[in-house]
Parts: C-alpha cells; sequence; structure tokens
C-alpha cells in the first residue's frame, strides 16, 4: 500500500525523460500497467541519463544524478550522433499523496487490488513516440508492500526500449520518524520529497535540458496530446486542468498573503469549463511543466525554500512562492480534458481510504469518460469477488446494451462484486401475442402523472425484468439479495457503506422487505430516520428501481398482489406496495399493502445520465405505447428521469463537494 509523498501508490519512485524534442510526436494515451501488488511509499526521484548501451531485461544500476550514485556501469558523455536540439526531463513521482494545504492525497489499495502506478506507468511507455532517446533513472523508497517488484517488473517489460534506466532502491525504512501514519505529512517526508523535485530540477538544468515535466501518480493522464499540448503554450510554467469525482483540482485561483488557499469568483468556471482557455493562477501542482529557456525559470526551486519563506512547509505552497519571487507567471490550461486526479484523504484516514477513493475515480472516469486503462507490463494478482454477504446480486442489462454491460461488469469488478447478468426483457420485441400470452393487462385508468400517456412498452419490459428477479429469489430461496440495473454511478466505498448498513440493521432488529440504494424521493417532506441504524430513513413516495436490497419475504409480498394483470411501472407499483403512493384509486387494485420499505440516506448510487443529459438514453421512456406501435413516446413532459432539485450535487459525496 502506498504512503507515499509525491503521489499515489507507493513508492517514492520517480521516473525522469530526457530527449530529443525533434523527435517528439506527442505522449501517447497511458497504455497502463496492468495493477501492482501495492506500496507504501513517500516521494519521487527524478532525471534523465544517456547510456550508450541497451537496457537488459531486468533494469540494471547505473549512474543516478548528483549524490545517488550506484555501482555499476558509468555512462558515457553524449556523443555527437546524440546531438542536441531540444531536451525534456520528466520527473514522475511515484509514492503516494499530492500535497495541498489542508488535505494530502493519494490514491491506495490494499495489497492485490490495482491503483494508480500502474496508469502512470502505462502513460511513461512510449510518452513520446521516441523511447529510444529517453533516460529513465528510477527510485523507490519507505515501500510496506512489493513496489520495488512490480517497478522492476515495468522495468523488464519496457526497459528495453528506452535508451537507458537508472535504478535505486532503497527498502528501509518503511516510514518517517515523526510520521503519524500513512496518510500523515510530516515535515521529513515533505523534505525528502523537496530534495528529490530540486534534484530533479537541478539535473535538468545540468544536461541543459529547454522542459522538465513533474507529474505526481496522483496524476493519471488520458489525452496522449498533453505534452505537446503543454510545450505549444509557451508558458513558464503550465498545468493541463485535471478532473476529479468532486469539485477539487490541481490549481488554485487565489492565496492569501500568509500563503493559504483563498476562494475567488474564478475557480468554479474555470474547473466546470464554464470559461475555457489558459489562465493566470497562483500555484498548480500535480502535474505541470516548466520551460527552462526562459530567463524567470533559472531561479526557480523546491529545496531549500526561499530565504525569506515564511508559508507553510509544504513543497507545492514552496514552489509557488518561488515562482512569485522569480516572476515566473503560472497557468492553467482547461481547453480538453488531459486525465484525472484523486480526491485527497486527510491526515487521520486510512490507506483503506485512499484505496476507496482512487477505485471511485476509477469508476467515475468510466462513466464520464475517457476511462482509465492499465498497461499490460504489470502483472495483476486474481482478485477475489464476492457477493458482499448476499445471497445475490443481481444485474439487469438488454443485450442491445453491450455497452452498458461492460461498464456495469468492470465497475462491479472494481468494487470486488461478482454479480449474476440477468437478460433483461426487451419490450421493444414484444407483440401483442407476447404481451397477452404473458397475462400482462394495463392497470385501470392508469396514465403517467406527467406525460398523461398510458404505460410503455419499455416499461412492460423493465417490470417483467424486476418481475421475473423476485420470482428466482423465491424459487431459490434466496433471504437477502442487490438488484442492480444496468445505469448505476456508485458513491464512494459503496461496499463497505452496504455491508456497514446491513450489519446495522441486523443489529437493531429491524425488519424490513426492500431497502433503496438509489432512487428519486418525490416529495419534499422530510423522512423519519430508523432507530439503531445510521443513513437509513423510511422511504416515502419515491421513483426509479436504480438498485435496491431486497429480501426472500418482500419478494414473496411483490409476486402475491399479482401484479401482471394490472401492471403499472414498476416504480409506481413498490410505493403502492409500501402504501406511499398518493394516488387511492391505483393502491385499491392491490392489497395487502405492508411491504416494509426503507432508504439509504444519503443515497449509495445515483442514474449515470439524467434525462436531457448528452449521453442520457433510457428504453423505458423512448418507447412505444404498450398495445399499440404506431404511438411513440420520449422523455418530454416526464419529470420522472430528471435530475432530483434536492440533490443536485449528484454523485458528489457532501463531504467533499468543495475545490479542497
Amino acid at each position: 500500500m502506498s504512503r507515499s509523498t509525491t503521489t499515489s501508490l507507493g513508492t517514492m519512485v520517480s521516473l525522469g525523460t530526457a530527449l530529443s524534442l525533434g523527435t517528439v510526436v506527442g505522449d501517447q494515451a497511458p497504455a497502463l500497467p496492468a495493477a501492482p501488488r501495492l506500496s507504501q511509499a513517500p516521494g519521487a526521484v527524478n532525471a534523465s541519463f544517456t547510456s550508450s548501451s541497451p537496457l537488459p531485461q531486468k533494469a540494471s544500476p547505473c549512474q543516478l544524478p548528483s549524490s545517488h550514485q550506484l555501482p555499476g556501469k558509468k555512462i558515457r558523455a553524449r556523443t555527437g550522433s546524440e546531438s542536441k536540439t531540444n531536451e525534456l526531463v520528466s520527473s514522475f513521482s511515484f509514492g503516494s499523496a499530492v500535497q495541498h494545504r489542508e488535505k494530502n492525497i493519494s490514491p491506495v489499495k490494499k495489497l492485490s487490488s490495482p491503483g494508480s502506478d500502474p496508469f502512470v506507468t502505462g502513460t511513461l511507455a512510449g510518452d513520446t513516440g521516441s523511447a529510444r532517446q529517453q533516460r529513465t533513472p528510477c527510485a523507490t523508497d519507505h515501500n510496506l508492500d512489493n513496489t520495488t517488484a512490480m517497478l522492476q517488473e515495468w522495468l523488464g517489460a519496457v526497459g528495453k526500449d528506452y535508451h537507458s534506466v537508472a535504478w535505486k532502491v532503497q527498502e528501509e525504512p518503511s516510514s518517517y520518524p515523526d510520521e503519524l501514519g500513512p496518510k500523515h505529512w510530516s515535515d521529513k517526508r515533505y523534505e525528502n520529497l523537496m530534495k528529490l523535485k530540486q534534484e530533479a530540477l537541478t539535473y535538468a538544468r545540468e544536461q541543459q535540458a529547454d522542459y522538465i515535466l513533474f507529474m505526481d501518480t496522483d496524476s493519471i493522464l488520458t489525452n496522449n496530446q498533453t505534452l505537446k499540448f503543454l510545450m505549444a503554450q509557451n508558458k513558464s510554467v503550465v498545468a493541463p486542468m485535471l478532473d476529479s469525482q468532486t469539485f477539487y483540482s490541481n490549481f488554485w485561483c487565489g492565496i492569501t498573503p500568509q500563503g493559504y488557499y483563498r476562494r475567488t469568483a474564478d475557480y468554479f468556471p474555470t474547473k466546470n469549463r464554464q470559461r475555457v482557455g489558459c489562465f493566470r493562477v497562483p500555484m498548480v501542482y500535480a502535474t505541470f511543466l516548466i520551460d527552462l529557456r526562459k530567463e524567470e525559470t533559472s531561479q526557480l526551486a523546491f529545496y531549500p525554500p526561499h530565504p525569506n519563506y515564511t508559508w507553510a512547509f509544504d513543497d507545492i505552497i514552496v514552489f509557488a512562492y518561488s515562482c512569485q519571487e522569480a516572476g515566473a507567471e503560472v497557468y492553467v490550461c482547461n481547453q480538453h480534458h488531459f486525465g484525472y486526479i484523486n480526491v485527497p484523504v486527510k491526515a487521520h484516514q486510512t490507506l483503506e481510504d485512499d484505496h476507496a477513493n482512487f477505485v471511485h475515480l476509477t469508476l467515475e472516469a468510466m462513466v464520464d469518460g475517457p476511462p482509465m486503462q492499465r498497461s499490460r507490463h504489470i502483472s495483476l494478482l486474481p482478485r477475489p469477488l464476492t457477493k458482499m454477504g448476499f445471497d445475490e446480486i443481481f444485474l439487469i442489462n438488454l443485450v442491445r446494451r453491450p455497452d452498458r454491460r461492460q461498464r456495469m461488469l468492470a465497475s462491479l469488478q472494481e468494487l470486488e462484486i461478482v454479480p449474476r447478468v440477468v437478460d433483461a426483457v426487451d419490450g421493444s420485441t414484444l407483440n401483442s401475442s407476447d404481451i397477452k400470452v404473458l397475462g400482462v393487462d394495463l392497470l385501470p385508468g392508469y396514465y403517467d402523472p406527467f406525460s398523461g400517456r398510458t404505460l410503455t412498452k419499455g416499461e412492460v419490459g423493465c417490470f417483467l425484468s424486476h418481475y421475473n428477479i423476485w420470482k428466482e429469489i423465491v424459487s431459490r430461496g434466496l433471504e437477502q439479495s442487490v438488484v442492480f440495473e444496468d445505469d448505476v454511478r456508485f458513491e464512494a466505498a459503496f461496499p463497505a457503506r452496504l455491508q456497514r448498513l446491513m450489519k446495522e440493521l441486523e443489529q437493531a432488529q429491524q425488519d424490513w422487505d426492500l431497502i433503496y440504494l438509489g432512487r428519486k424521493q418525490v416529495n419534499d417532506e422530510d423522512e423519519a430516520p430508523v432507530k439503531g441504524v445510521r443513513n437509513l430513513v423510511v422511504a416515502g413516495y419515491s421513483y426509479w428501481t436504480l438498485a435496491y436490497v431486497i429480501s426472500y419475504h418482500g419478494a414473496q409480498k411483490l409476486l402475491a398482489t399479482k401484479p401482471l394483470s394490472k401492471m403499472l411501472p414498476v416504480d409506481e407499483y413498490l410505493p403502492i406496495m409500501y402504501d406511499k403512493h398518493p394516488n387511492e384509486d391505483y393502491k385499491r387494485h392491490f392489497t395487502p399493502r405492508n411491504l416494509l420499505v426503507f432508504s439509504a440516506h444519503p443515497l449509495l448510487v445515483y442514474p449515470t445520465h439524467y434525462a436531457g443529459d448528452s449521453n442520457w438514453l433510457s428504453d423505458t421512456e423512448t418507447s412505444t405505447i404498450w398495445d399499440d406501435d404506431a404511438k411513440t413516446t420520449d422523455w418530454v413532459g416526464s419529470q420522472k428521469t430528471q435530475r432530483d432539485s434536492r440533490g443536485s450535487a449528484g454523485h458528489l459525496r457532501s463531504t467533499a463537494r468543495d475545490e479542497l
């Protein structure tokens, strides 16, 4: 697991690359490495080398810059055949935690789980199209796991493609003497990181490089033109704006005279791309390019801090002050989607919390795109997939929606959940004879409360899909099951939060039949909390069957009223069965209405998209009338699929919506 100092997965590893810009064709899309077995480290090293000998399959030690000298072959000076035009040194930090004045961050993970190192090493693999002219120094320290082995495996696979690799390992100590935990950033830890970054900067200058790119492994680049774009901006210091699962990013728009964060009116329009371009800011971090050709950058430094420095002992604040004193203008650019940055955890939080954050970021990228992918060059140990203690996990998916199936299966795998995929009933294929054979008939007097239309074929298919699962639950005698539709966006730490809720429910000896995990609350009234169970309320009138937990007895009750002969949408049927539907005429057709229904609060899942979003698609709303294919329907006029005004933050956690 990773505890490092500059970024995310664990190591204090940093890879730097020097190359001739004449051969640069742009950094390629991360062919991400397969997941590591984890690491815990704090730092990052940096620099680049020239060497005439090809790299062996396993990285061998060679000369490191500055005081980092390992026994092994020396590097010869650059010859005429290696003539320098413009040169770039890239410092990639493999460690754990991107810092911030109040929060330190890093995607962390547990053993055998993928972390950010595989993604970043993938970014490094041939990121300029001319790896043969790239020199890659690599160092790792303060590890608690097998980061070293993971990096050796990666270097063994791709090292032969580089001009040379410098390799330095320090296995002990595995922690800092003044740290209070793996996510605590002590002064010693900051100092180590600043020295490593300064070493990379010094080395780049000694090599007369024109640029140096710093990239923490909390930064996952997905845009294969990022490097070319940054160089083309002709700025002293420039960063690509990175997206996250919240409003957090890798820049500040304001800073106080004391070096603290200052909220400004520019941050959110920039972060949300309501204004687009390259904007001058007081601070960037995580990933940024320095143009060493410019005179004002000659005075930039990470360590030691400027003689007049009185701000926090933190590498990103130190560097921001250095830019200010040197008169080097700093910019952030948001014209494109360049990649992602993980949301930081607090100093008292654990590596597991950090891991949950990074998994959440991975899932968000799957929904919003572009997704992050791991490299094939690092072996991924098989992760045990579970049912989280439930008897079954059902995933409903239309066969003609393979993209949704693929995303949901990938998401559930990241969450280490194994589902049983159930082919949904495709309402669009049902004709009047099929419907009659199934015993389906419309509930007398039913009309959509918003559009005034009657039932759609899509809604018939949706009801039958859930109905078939309820039948299977009863026939198999499943006591507790989870049902997912295929358009689910998961909240952070979903498995842990759901398992905790179920444990507390059992301890409270609370009877239940169904628990909404995601829904749209229709009424504004506050819902009563359940005594003895945190984050659970008595459900009021609700829409959506996005995700729910259902008991054996709950499935029995839903089947007992014989709903197919008096069908209405399934998300109208459920509120009738727990007697919270406002339409008394509908309710009198169903007795008894004694379903015990609760809801997670806050919700654990949300829809991937809402009506009106560019990628929104609904097979229930966009359909035809159930008994007349000539009459088409869409979502216009219906409020069911629109965003809940009470949940306008959508999938953003209430504790992580600030830019900090």
